[in-house]
């Protein structure tokens, strides 16, 4: 890139309701008694997740009661609506701007379906001009947060002085179901949370990291890995119990061969900043770049408090890294539908 991209400012928004891992283990409990044994087979994932506790947007009570798609809907929309708001307002008061002053917004949300998107909704609350230019993105996953990243740097890169808005926002809560819950929906309930975060990006400007590279890989004949199924009463999960080993073994040559497009080995990077999927991601992400057990210490903290909140997730960490001090050299990486891997690389401002 000519002129190095700034990252001037990042915000994280936690959607308002506090689920506790035991709060939710004995609702699911409640919910699932009629299922007795099979139920009590997966109910130990709940400790093993890694997660203390999550946000939702709606409250306990409400995943109780069956919903069909114009609920889900409708809840997404209000949620999403809110989160959008208060990311990216954050996100504009670190960054010294106002809303007047973006020139293109990049939405990043898979959760839900909203013609028009979220952006337009918050147009008038934020103070965005007619003519920014709108970009919203669906289908990415929990790679979202990362290649949400990529991208607004690139449109940054391409359109010197612009201001650009990167807001991310996921409810993977509303996917919760009663209907026919298989064990993929288990282990997404013990895991997904809501939440949302967004950052300013400028190319040129002051900020606390510049983004200097960015990459994906995809990998062929995986498309049953993760992502959505659609059914008559909303999205169901897929998330297959072969992504940790997935990821051990294939993730180190993905980032090999990106980075070796930037000029830059393994050994260049001071510190990996990668999406938590799970304790047992986490675990395979570790041995899959030799950093031994216990250094992704941001990323169980993320998890911890928050859960699995898909695409917003990695910058929670981003977030956490930051404010604890980012090493010279830093990759900001995700897996997520496709499947795919996800790459983008900071160098810590001076």
């Amino acid at each position: 890139m000519s002129s190095p991209v700034a990252l001037m400012s990042l915000a994280t928004a936690d959607a308002p309701h506090m689920l506790s891992q035991a709060d939710a283990l004995a609702a699911a409990y409640r919910l699932f008694e009629s299922r007795g044994a099979w139920f009590d087979r997966l109910a130990p994932v709940f400790g093993n997740a890694g997660v203390r506790a999550r946000q939702t947007v709606m409250p306990l009570s409400w995943y109780a009661e069956p919903h069909g798609w114009p609920d889900r809907a409708q809840a997404y929309l209000e949620g999403g609506d809110a989160l959008f708001a208060k990311a990216a307002q954050a996100a504009l008061d670190e960054a010294g701007c106002t809303g007047a002053e973006v020139d293109i917004v990049v939405t990043v949300s898979s959760t839900g379906i909203a013609t028009p998107g979220l952006e337009a909704r918050a147009m008038r609350r934020l103070g965005f001009r007619a003519d920014i230019a709108r970009i919203p993105v669906f289908g990415l996953g929990c790679a979202g947060g990362a290649t949400g990243l990529a991208l607004a740097a690139r449109l940054a890169a391409a359109t010197p002085g612009a201001t650009v808005l990167l807001v991310v926002v996921e409810l993977c809560s509303l996917a919760f179901r009663l209907d026919a819950p298989g064990k993929a929906d288990i282990v997404a309930t013990c895991l997904f949370g809501d939440g949302a975060a967004a950052c300013v990006l400028r190319a040129g400007a002051e900020g606390f990291a510049h983004v200097t590279g960015f990459g994906e890989h995809t990998w062929p004949d995986t498309l049953d890995i993760m992502g959505w199924r659609v059914d008559p009463q909303g999205l169901g999960v897929v998330f297959a119990r072969a992504i940790p080993p997935f990821a051990r073994r294939r993730l180190r040559p993905a980032l090999t061969a990106i980075l070796q497009r930037q000029g830059l080995a393994l050994e260049d990077v001071g510190r990996f900043l990668c999406h938590p999927g799970g304790a047992k991601v986490i675990e395979a992400l570790e041995a899959s770049l030799s950093l031994g057990q216990g250094g992704l210490d941001h990323e169980r903290e993320v998890l911890a408090a928050h859960g699995n909140m898909s695409a917003p997730t990695v910058l929670y960490v981003l977030d956490r890294a930051r404010r604890a001090g980012l090493p010279e050299r830093s990759v900001v990486t995700a897996l997520g539908p496709g499947f795919t891997a996800s790459a983008v690389t900071l160098a810590r401002a001076a």
